[in-house]
């Protein structure tokens, strides 16, 4: 992909960690300006940071270098020239060819995954403060509806979930999005609920262990006779 603003968009296919390296950088050029650009190593600990990151992630130096120079090659990555250290910068919005508001939104998609509006405001506040929760929407509509010579679509609303008011927006950098991925929150929940059911069965398996043990002693048999 050129980094002319007017290349297609849609020749744009990232893999998840092109995503997590291409999105910590937009992060730190904002939160952290001081820092930037970004050594591989300051890279490397960024991606794999415990905190606003959805899913988490352990890279090695081998991926991030590897997502680098698929990013270069791309347009949306440049390297510093001069000193012992290699420096990292992104040109996600000129590559891309979007507005500095709809760049914020597709750097925080990448980074936390799917998010209803009012979560996006909230999380893009040390990137750009948006004025309220319509003109967020405006941008993700104006993303979602993309037409086809600029591109297209480049997020997608998701269906409302079981028990929410709000639906979530997705973003399509990495192709379009699996209903089964597209909520990770649901999956912890899910799997938390799995482990807390076993839990409780193994407690009650033990307890009637417990009362056979102390049945059979009462009456002198032995418990696995019969």
């Amino acid at each position: 992909m050129s980094n002319n603003d007017s290349a297609p968009a849609n020749a744009l296919r990232l893999t998840t960690v092109e995503a997590r390296v291409l999105g910590t950088l937009m992060e730190k050029a904002r939160t952290v300006p001081d820092s930037y650009p970004l050594s591989l190593n300051s890279l490397l600990m960024g991606c794999n940071q415990k905190t606003s990151r959805e899913p988490l992630m352990e890279l090695d130096d081998a991926q991030v270098a590897s997502a680098l120079d698929a990013l270069k090659s791309a347009g949306l990555v440049q390297e510093s020239s001069g000193g012992r250290t290699a420096k990292f910068t992104h040109n996600f919005q000129r590559g891309v060819g979007v507005f500095e508001q709809a760049a914020v939104l597709l750097g925080v998609l990448m980074l936390r995954g799917p998010q209803t509006a009012g979560e996006l405001r909230l999380n893009t506040e040390r990137w750009y403060r948006f004025a309220d929760i319509s003109s967020v929407e405006g941008f993700l509509e104006e993303l979602q509806d993309r037409p086809a010579e600029k591109g297209g679509p480049l997020v997608v609303k998701l269906p409302r979930g079981a028990g929410t008011r709000e639906q979530r927006w997705a973003h399509l950098l990495c192709g379009p999005v699996q209903e089964d991925d597209a909520d990770p929150r649901r999956s912890t929940d899910l799997a938390g609920s799995s482990a807390e059911r076993l839990e409780r069965l193994e407690a009650e398996v033990a307890q009637l262990r417990a009362t056979v043990q102390r049945l059979c002693a009462e009456l002198g048999v032995a418990p696995d006779a019969g």
